[in-house]
């Protein structure tokens, strides 16, 4: 019993020595001289795939069935092409069948009876050699089964199944399981091999050369693969030829099942080597199409043209006619005509947008729905979102994205896939996408006029449109520092103030003992000066918890108005964002643009860690630190009689003023993903410039 594990040991080693490999080869190569013909080899892989896959329904992961290849199997055009090509390949199957049959019957050497079928093929490139020599193998395998399974119930099939044996071997159908289960295995290890180098050889040669790492790998193993296989196919050929007439000792032997299982490790092991260099020659080669459909790209949208059709196909993929949108309103999809000739502004984000801009952008485009005459007709939104193809898109990114759509009043797309990795690359080397949401304005011909409007958006709403720079510019110069710019979009209520001139102050920060210490103080200087004064309370940017227990404890004790909602004060300073932002992309600074010096000013208040107050009346503005605003009240009796002759803002300006020292620290907190931040920024308040640090922050508080 002993001796033959020791025999299987010898087996092994031969078969798999590189050195014996080495000498097989280059008989192999010996036979090899292709004289050019070329035939495709797809539809007679698809065919050896049935044959394989009906005779042997029963082994688990051996169903290779795919409805694309059994619709292609009935179609007249394919039967058609396939009859012609067959009548050229016939002679050549049936030579080797042949030569199978004769050979492997008898119990003849394996190497010597694959060198027979490769001197057959002699004429033939690698692909075709082992498609050819499967082919002929999966005639006589079909033939076998054909017969195994009809002998119960067809009288033909039972007469030639006797003079097989077929019935007796098939009564001990449990003993032969463990030898069966090794075939199957050992064919769909050699279905593998065969399908990795035909694809191989369909790969497209204007994105990949022969001279390619990859390529030249897998070339070099080509040969070998292709030997290793029809010598696969000869064993298996072997096993089905001595089932028939051998009796039960060839069915009781073990060795024959263990010869399988090693072939079917090395043939695997090939496949699996071969398949590594298969995907780095897909992996370039979607590099080079990524590459090419990205200067496509980029060529089209430089180019001009009659409306925007071509541009919003390159953008949003519609293969198949495939309703591509999402409409907000109705949830149904929709055809990319419905933006023919209109400005289209894509909104463009990952899957991590807030959900204070989704609030925001939603009010303000329910707003301009409301004046149809106005804007309707002259933009749509669209969101494009943007998601990373490196890590699975999971259930949970699904219900994200699902999420989103249904919060969007606007149009979608409606799949993420429909957005090419060449548009993405687009969208974040030419728009300079990075995390943070950006709206790209195209006007009806499909011509890019603003790379970024969002922050137009936050400042003016619909009256931006049409959102193009020289918009941007005309407006910057209509406007001036006042509380209108400052704060009217954020609360209605400030429109009604201003309108009844009364004395209005914004006031923000985190501490709630200051907040209690100058709101009362606040009040009682407006009594002493016989002002009326209203109070809001805008908080800090990024607002978190303790923001919104500020706002309730405000609300509670009635301390003064309030923004209610934490998406309101995030807009109030997002806005201050977007106007420096803004500014910023028309090379204005805090020496050159006074609108400019206030913003970096309230954006300093908020980078501190105290209060702040801004006070407005008229058309005259006044702010300061907490520390200060709250020593100037305390000063009150020292400046209240200009309050009589010049009014109380302008008094507490000039109070201000007088106790300004030089002295200061002012730090300018900007978002990193808002854009490019400049190298140099001026202090608002000395003109010197400021020094720049990196600051991580976790907003939990």
């Amino acid at each position: 019993m002993e001796i033959v594990p020791h025999r299987m040991q010898l087996r092994e080693r031969h078969m798999f020595s590189t050195s014996d490999d080495n000498a097989m080869m280059k008989q192999v190569q010996a036979t090899h001289a292709p004289d050019g013909r070329e035939f495709a080899v797809k539809p007679l892989l698809y065919i050896i795939e049935d044959i394989f896959r009906r005779a042997t329904p029963s082994v688990p992961g051996f169903d290779m069935e795919t409805q694309a290849q059994l619709d292609v199997l009935d179609d007249k055009a394919f039967q058609a092409d396939f009859f012609d090509m067959l009548d050229l390949l016939s002679m050549t199957i049936n030579k080797i069948s042949c030569e199978i049959s004769c050979k492997c019957s008898g119990g003849g050497d394996a190497h010597a009876t694959t060198l027979g079928i490769f001197n057959i093929l002699t004429s033939y490139a690698w692909d075709a050699k082992v498609v050819l020599a499967l082919a002929a193998f999966a005639l006589n395998y079909g033939e076998f089964w054909v017969v195994a399974q009809l002998y119960p119930t067809n009288s033909l099939a039972k007469s030639v199944a006797l003079l097989k044996q077929l019935p007796e071997i098939l009564e001990r159908v449990d003993s032969l399981k463990p030898k069966f289960e090794a075939l199957s295995n050992l064919i769909k290890a050699m279905l593998d091999v065969t399908k990795c180098i035909v694809e191989f050889k369909e790969l497209p040669s204007q994105y990949i050369s022969p001279d390619t790492p990859a390529m030249l790998t897998a070339t070099a193993h080509i040969p070998t693969a292709v030997y290793w296989t029809i010598r696969s196919i000869v064993a298996c050929a072997s096993q089905i030829m001595g089932l028939v007439g051998m009796g039960f000792e060839f069915i009781t032997s073990t060795t024959e099942a263990w010869e399988l299982s090693s072939l079917a490790h090395k043939v695997g092991s090939i496949h699996t080597h071969l398949k590594k260099q298969l995907n780095l020659c897909y992996q370039l080669i979607d590099e080079k199409r990524h590459i090419e459909a990205y200067q496509t790209l980029v060529r089209l949208m430089e180019s001009p043209h009659m409306d925007n059709m071509k541009v919003l196909r390159a953008l949003i993929y519609t293969k198949d006619d495939q309703l591509p949108l999402l409409e907000g309103a109705t949830k149904r999809r929709a055809n990319i005509e419905v933006l023919r000739r209109k400005n289209v502004l894509l909104l463009i984000s990952d899957l991590d947008v807030s959900t204070e801009e989704i609030f925001m952008l939603e009010q303000m485009y329910q707003e301009s729905r409301q004046h149809p005459s106005r804007t309707e007709s002259q933009y749509e939104v669209v969101w494009i979102p943007v998601v990373d193809r490196s890590t699975p898109f999971t259930q949970q990114k699904q219900e994200k994205f699902e999420t989103l759509q249904n919060q969007m009043p606007w149009y979608s797309v409606y799949n993420h896939t429909m957005i090419d990795p060449a548009v993405i690359k687009y969208i974040k080397e030419v728009w300079q996408f990075n995390k943070k949401p950006i709206l790209v304005v195209l006007d009806p011909q499909g011509k890019v006029v603003n790379n970024n409007a969002l922050h137009m958006l936050w400042i003016w709403g619909s009256l931006a449109f049409p959102f193009t720079s020289a918009r941007e510019e005309a407006l910057w110069k209509e406007e001036s520092w006042r509380l209108e710019l400052l704060a009217d979009s954020v609360d209605a209520a400030i429109a009604v103030w201003i309108a009844e001139e009364k004395c209005i102050c914004l006031y923000g920060g985190e501490d709630i003992e200051w907040i209690r210490k100058f709101t009362a103080m606040a009040h009682s200087v407006a009594q002493a000066a016989n002002i009326q004064l209203e109070m809001l309370y805008v908080g800090k940017s990024n607002p978190k918890e303790k923001v919104r227990r500020n706002i309730s404890t405000i609300t509670v004790e009635k301390l003064s108005n309030t923004l209610q909602d934490l998406a309101l004060v995030w807009f109030f300073w997002v806005r201050l964002e977007s106007m420096w932002h803004s500014k910023m992309q028309h090379g204005k600074s805090v020496a050159n643009d006074p609108i400019m010096q206030e913003i970096v000013t309230m954006l300093s208040f908020d980078g501190s860690e105290q209060g702040w107050a801004v006070f407005s009346e008229g058309n005259v503005m006044a702010k300061a630190k907490g520390e200060t605003i709250v020593q100037s009240f305390i000063d009150y009796e020292s400046w209240k009689s200009y309050v009589r002759e010049r009014g109380f803002v302008p008094a507490l300006n000039d109070h201000l003023r007088e106790v300004h020292t030089p002295h200061h620290c002012n730090r300018l907190v900007l978002p990193g993903t808002m854009g490019t931040i400049p190298e140099k920024v001026v202090c608002a308040e000395c003109s010197r410039p400021m020094e720049k640090f990196i600051m991580y922050r976790c907003c939990n508080d």
